[in-house]
């Protein structure tokens, strides 16, 4: 399973416009959104066999995927973060479980297919927006490059593939400098990348390239690599983040010492 999303949701013409008149802008193409149910939990796909996102039902909330657990593993270093934003939206599971465990923060989901964000309000429990929630139409590279976002973020969490999988729609150092601006001085990122895949390398060498400090987690069963990223370098006081995925399991159940043990073995 791996999530991804790439220029099927942008496409645009490439033919060369007439020579009497420009030719219209097309609007952008988009992979079918479908879905599946197997044993308790439903799962986003674009029109393909590869996994976008799931939802076990009885636990709308709660990120199902064991990748999108690790994307949470910037709660190792940062315990109240006061904005939080996801690019690629899949069926909300980050944004739901951030929106509802921090009640502090604001949380905003950036997602360029209008399907994307319909279906998660219909069949995924995304609730409405408010005046914590954002989660909004637009071109994930807008988004970064708008100097109104530059040093606004504590966690920037970026997970945007296509129905293809080929590896992140956005993966040029450009795009990962942009992000890097979002962040405050203390920010995080976490990505997910496809392991198995040629863009992996790709991918983390623009992310060590545009931030300080770049620690992978283990590969997980499904091929996904979670990388998290820091505008700036922290020491890594092991006894110090066990004692803190203590506490994140204890108040999140999420498989924080794992995390430690992964970080540990690299």
């Amino acid at each position: 399973m791996l999530i991804k999303r790439k220029s099927i949701e942008k496409e645009e013409s490439s033919r060369p416009a007439s020579a009497k008149a420009p030719a219209k802008p097309r609007k952008p193409k988009y992979a079918p959104v479908t879905l599946s149910e197997f044993d308790g939990v439903r799962y986003l796909h674009f029109g393909t066999e590869w996994v976008q996102g799931a939802m076990r039902i009885r636990k709308p909330n709660w990120p199902e995927l064991e990748y999108a657990q690790q994307m949470m593993a910037w709660l190792l270093w940062l315990e109240q973060p006061r904005h939080i934003a996801q690019l690629g939206l899949g069926t909300g599971a980050l944004t739901k479980f951030c929106y509802a465990t921090f009640p502090e923060a604001s949380v905003s989901a950036i997602e360029l297919n209008p399907s994307v964000i319909t279906i998660c309000e219909s069949m995924f429990k995304l609730p409405p927006n408010d005046a914590r929630l954002d989660v909004r139409e637009q071109d994930a590279l807008d988004f970064v490059n708008d100097k109104a976002n530059f040093d606004t973020l504590d966690v920037l969490q970026v997970d945007l593939y296509d129905a293809t999988a080929r590896g992140p729609v956005l993966d040029s150092a450009e795009f990962y400098q942009a992000c890097r601006n979002c962040l405050n001085d203390d920010g995080i990122m976490t990505v997910n990348l496809f392991g198995d895949h040629p863009s992996y390398a790709r991918n983390l060498k623009a992310i060590k390239f545009a931030f300080a400090q770049v620690i992978c987690l283990p590969q997980v069963h499904d091929g996904n690599v979670v990388a998290i990223a820091f505008r700036r370098a922290r020491p890594l006081d092991l006894p110090a983040l066990t004692a803190r995925a203590a506490q994140i399991v204890a108040a999140t159940k999420l498989p924080a010492k794992s995390w430690v043990k992964g970080i540990a073995a690299n």
